[in-house]
C-alpha cells in the first residue's frame, strides 16, 4: 500500500450474514453488491460467533470471545475483559480520528469508551446514514487531512421484521432460501426481512453516493459488513453456515478494486489484524486473527485450512464449540440441549413458531460431523458413519486443542458463568 493512509469507512449492519443477491439470496441489494463488484468480495468469510455482541467483540479485538470476554450479549451484563484494546483505540493511536453513527451492541457504556472519539446516537439506517454523510460533507469542506475511521451502524435487519415504515415482500410470491423449510411462518418472515434489507441497501447506496459527491471517495477504504446470520432458524444462535457465513466487501479506487470474488477461509478475528496491517501498523499482540492482506492488494498471503466458531450465553447458555474447514463442519455441543437453539427474538417470530416443535421436541447429539462438499445445507450428521470415524477424530482433536491453547473457559466443564464469573476467570481469580 502507498505511504499515504487511507480513511476507513465502515457500514456494518446487524443479522444480514449472507444474505444479499450477490451470494445468491432471493433479494436485490445492486448498492451492496456494487461495493463487492468494484471491489473484492469474500464468500468464505465466517464469524466466530453466530450473535451480535460476540461477533462485534472478535471484528474489533482480533480475539475469540472467550479471548476478549464477550462471550454473551453486552445488555445482558458482559463486558470486555479488563485493559482490552479496540481496533479503535490502535487507530486512534495511529493518528486517526474515531466516529461512529448509529448502532454498537459491543457496550452499554457511551462508545467513547471503545475509542471513539465521536458520537451520533441512531439507531436505524434513516438515522445512521444521513449522520454519515453529513459528517462526509463536514469534513470534506474542512480540509482536514487527517485520517478518519468512520463507523455507521445500522439496526436493520434484525428484528422485528413487522417493524412499521419498512416495505415488505408478497409472502406468497417470494422465494424462500433453500435451507429454510417452505411454511407460511418463513414465508411471513421473509417477507419483512426481504423489505429491511432493500431499505438498509438503499441507504448504503446513498453513503456511498454521498462519498463520491465529496471527492473522498479516492483515499477511503469503504467496508460493508455484518456481524453474523440472519435471524432465522437455523442460522444466528447455531455454528451452521448460515449462521456463520457473513458480508464482506471492500473497495478503494486504486487500491483494492476489480470486482474479485475471494473464495479463501476467513474468520471475522482477521478484520482488526487486516486493516492494521493495510495503514502500516504492526500486528496485535497474541491476536487470534491474522491479516489476509495479501487478498486485497497481491502482497504474500498464507491461506488458512480452517476456522473456529463458538457460542456460550445468549439469551440462554447455550455452550457449542466447532471448527470449519473447507470440506467439512464439526460442532460439538455441551449439555442436553434442544435439537435446534432459537435465540427469543426468532422463538417469539413467525418463522420459530413453525419450527419450535421439531426443534425443542428433540435433543441435539453432542458431536454433529458435515460434509459440505456433498451436504452443503448441513442436513446428513455423519458423526456415527463409521466411514467418516477419521475426519470426526480429527476435527475433534482439532478443536480439543483449541480449546487448550487459547484457555477456553469451558475447560472447566458445562458450567454457566455469570459475567462476573468469568470476569474473574478471565483475571486468573478464583470462583
Amino acid at each position: 500500500m502507498p505511504p499515504d493512509r487511507p480513511n476507513i469507512l465502515m457500514i456494518i449492519c446487524h443479522d444480514l450474514g449472507q444474505y444479499c443477491s450477490m451470494y445468491g439470496a432471493p433479494v436485490d441489494t445492486p448498492n451492496i453488491d456494487a461495493i463487492g463488484r468494484d471491489g473484492v468480495w469474500f464468500t468464505n468469510y465466517h464469524c466466530t460467533a453466530a450473535q451480535c455482541t460476540p461477533s462485534r467483540g472478535s471484528i474489533f479485538t482480533g480475539l475469540y470471545p472467550h479471548n476478549n470476554g464477550l462471550i454473551g450479549l453486552a445488555h445482558l451484563g458482559w463486558r470486555y475483559r479488563p485493559g482490552q484494546v479496540t481496533l479503535q483505540m490502535r487507530l486512534r493511536e495511529a493518528g486517526y480520528s474515531t466516529h461512529l453513527f448509529g448502532v454498537q451492541h459491543e457496550t452499554t457504556d457511551h462508545p467513547s469508551t471503545l475509542g471513539y472519539d465521536t458520537y451520533a446516537k441512531g439507531n436505524a439506517a434513516a438515522q445512521s446514514g444521513p449522520a454519515t454523510c453529513e459528517f462526509l460533507r463536514r469534513r470534506a469542506a474542512s480540509g482536514d487531512s487527517q485520517p478518519f475511521f468512520a463507523c455507521m451502524g445500522t439496526f436493520e435487519p434484525h428484528r422485528p421484521f413487522d417493524t412499521e415504515g419498512y416495505p415488505r415482500d408478497d409472502p406468497q410470491t417470494l422465494e424462500v432460501p433453500d435451507w429454510l423449510p417452505d411454511r407460511p411462518g418463513i414465508r411471513e418472515d421473509c417477507a419483512g426481512l426481504h423489505g429491511m434489507i432493500r431499505h438498509l441497501d438503499d441507504h448504503v447506496g446513498r453513503v456511498r453516493e454521498c462519498l463520491n459527491e465529496t471527492g473522498l471517495a479516492d483515499n477511503t477504504l469503504l467496508i460493508f459488513t455484518t456481524d453474523h446470520g440472519t435471524a432465522m432458524p437455523r442460522a444466528k444462535g447455531t455454528c451452521y453456515d448460515p449462521g456463520t457465513k457473513t458480508t464482506l466487501a471492500i473497495y478503494q479506487p486504486g487500491r483494492v478494486e476489480g470486482g474479485r470474488r475471494c473464495d479463501e477461509l476467513l474468520s471475522n478475528c482477521d478484520f482488526s489484524p487486516t486493516i492494521l496491517d493495510l495503514i502500516g501498523e504492526g500486528p496485535i499482540p497474541n491476536a487470534d486473527g491474522r491479516s489476509f492482506r495479501g487478498l486485497l492488494d497481491g502482497s504474500e498471503y498464507e491461506p488458512r485450512d480452517s476456522v473456529f466458531c463458538e457460542m456460550t450465553w445468549h439469551d440462554k447458555y447455550n455452550p457449542m464449540r466447532a471448527i470449519r474447514t473447507h470440506t467439512h463442519k464439526y460442532i460439538r455441543s455441551f449439555g442436553d440441549r434442544p435439537l435446534v437453539y432459537l435465540p427469543l427474538d426468532i422463538w417469539n417470530g413467525p418463522a420459530g413458531a413453525e419450527m419450535r416443535e421439531e426443534y425443542y421436541g428433540s435433543r441435539r447429539p453432542a458431536e454433529e460431523l458435515y460434509d459440505l462438499r456433498t451436504d452443503p445445507l448441513e442436513t446428513r450428521d455423519l458423526a456415527s458413519d463409521p466411514n467418516s470415524a477419521g475426519i470426526l477424530e480429527d476435527l475433534r482433536g482439532k478443536v480439543d486443542a483449541w480449546m487448550r491453547d487459547t484457555g477456553d473457559l469451558l475447560l472447566r466443564g458445562d458450567w454457566p458463568p455469570t459475567p462476573e464469573q468469568a470476569a474473574r476467570e478471565l483475571r486468573g481469580e478464583p470462583n
